[in-house]
């Protein structure tokens, strides 16, 4: 396995992100099944999904080299009711030029240390079953596959699977409000 490049960091991103951020996720759209959207998004969808991670505490981080957005990764709500407060869903995207250095380690380490600082108790990683690198990714971290969907998503002519992975963070158990 590649070292981690000591030319990269990682750092909270800002709004003037969205761009390089937008860039990233549409090529996976694109390309791949990392994502089951189909059509790319616009920078306006992405700054209102920036907008939304701000006002809700999720963290959004951004992997950068020379100056350029190399990579991203993200938590976000796993559900609007209040019973999943405490879970989180995380996506990683690394650009297609710098797959396969270990960025997604950069940011998910971060990711789960975020995930704890806020209070969440369990991240789920939500997988295109036939994605072999995010999957031992998560597996490094500590995720453990949950669940498997069979043809439940269709993309470039094909039916998908998609594979849940959790990892459970030691948070106590709160009192009910």
């Amino acid at each position: 396995m590649p070292a981690i490049p000591s030319s990269i960091t990682v750092r909270r991103a800002t709004r003037d992100d969205c761009p390089a951020i937008l860039e990233i996720y549409n090529d996976a759209v694109r390309t791949t099944t990392a994502s089951y959207d189909i059509e790319p998004r616009t920078l306006e969808h992405r700054v209102a999904w920036f907008d939304e991670h701000q006002r809700d505490d999720y963290a959004i981080l951004v992997a950068e080299e020379s100056g350029g957005v190399i990579g991203w990764g993200s938590l976000s709500r796993y559900h609007d009711r209040y019973g999943y407060r405490f879970t989180c869903e995380n996506s990683i995207y690394v650009a297609s030029s710098h797959r396969g250095r270990r960025i997604g380690s950069l940011l998910l380490e971060p990711l789960i240390d975020a995930s704890r600082q806020r209070g969440l108790h369990s991240i789920i990683a939500v997988i295109d079953a036939t994605n072999e690198p995010s999957i031992r990714l998560h597996a490094r971290f500590g995720f453990e596959k949950v669940g498997h969907f069979r043809e439940v998503g269709h993309k470039f002519d094909r039916w998908l699977d998609v594979a849940y992975f959790q990892k459970i963070n030691p948070i106590p158990c709160p009192a009910s409000p």
